[in-house]
């Protein structure tokens, strides 16, 4: 009887799976494991690429995602960085004026850039410098799709790893310009996103006296602080040495922007300042 009621079984087991029904449900089962293998893949492929800590921190304050304009610290640490969009003149002289006074910093650079100038890619990182994102094509990143902001971050951070084997882990949004799916996607992609609290002004052509005045003199100007300069900039590289001087007779310490800011264990307050947690 057990025998003749398991043959029945079996019977039914075959018909359904021959059915129209059986066939349509295993149709969408192997979509959706399809769709979900391809997710898998996608999410794979970009996270080999990203720094665990860049994920594990809210930067969300009142609703608000927020850049790294400067760090909260009782060390008089500063970091000076060039944003490298445009130009390279004087991209040797500065490195040679940076070796000069055994100063390393942070340069964010372009897609663009990176392929005109990767020699000097390879120098900047070979000299000690950070290499910094600064997106494919330097867009108005809060104007573009997620997709494209992704696009935007990833393009270059290949083109990069491949020159180079570095993994960058910095960005600096083109033209300051950000909203809450900007920080998010760069976070998602692995990346802190970084502003500043001192801007040198170097990109509008006042001449190196005002470079040094602007720096020195600024209101913002103090531990932690994030100093924006641009290597393609006119007077840059012929403010530099006075530059650095002035600061470290301030009693600074010029460092890259990987190691003014925390990589984890902090939160964010209402002005982009990052502050350990205790």
């Amino acid at each position: 009887m057990l025998k003749d009621f398991a043959y029945l079984i079996q019977c039914r087991i075959k018909r359904f799976r021959e059915s129209e029904n059986f066939q349509s449900a295993l149709r969408v089962q192997i979509i959706k494991s399809a769709l979900f293998l391809l997710g898998v893949t996608a999410f794979v492929k970009c996270v080999t690429t990203f720094v665990p800590e860049a994920i594990s921190v809210s930067s969300t304050i009142n609703g608000r995602e927020l850049p790294i304009y400067c760090v909260e610290t009782d060390e008089k640490k500063i970091a000076l960085s060039f944003d490298a969009a445009w130009g390279n003149e004087d991209t040797q002289r500065i490195l040679d004026i940076l070796a000069k006074h055994n100063v390393h910093v942070t340069f964010f650079m372009t897609g663009g850039w990176v392929e005109s100038y990767p020699e000097d890619v390879k120098s900047i990182l070979a000299a000690g410098h950070d290499l910094g994102n600064h997106s494919e094509n330097h867009k108005n990143m809060s104007q573009l799709s997620n997709e494209a902001k992704e696009q935007e971050l990833m393009k270059v951070h290949e083109k990069v790893k491949q020159l180079t084997g570095y993994d960058m882990f910095l960005f600096r949004p083109p033209y300051g310009d950000y909203d809450n799916d900007v920080i998010r996607t760069a976070t998602q992609c692995g990346y802190y996103s970084i502003q500043w609290d001192v801007d040198s002004l170097d990109w509008k052509d006042y001449g190196t006296d005002s470079i040094i005045s602007t720096v020195c003199s600024h209101k913002h100007l103090g531990n932690g602080s994030i100093i924006l300069c641009h290597n393609g900039a006119k007077y840059t590289a012929d403010a530099l040495d006075a530059l650095i001087t002035n600061l470290k007779s301030q009693g600074y310490e010029i460092v890259p922007v990987s190691e003014l800011i925390y990589r984890d264990g902090y939160h964010m307050n209402a002005e982009g300042r990052q502050i350990r947690d205790k």
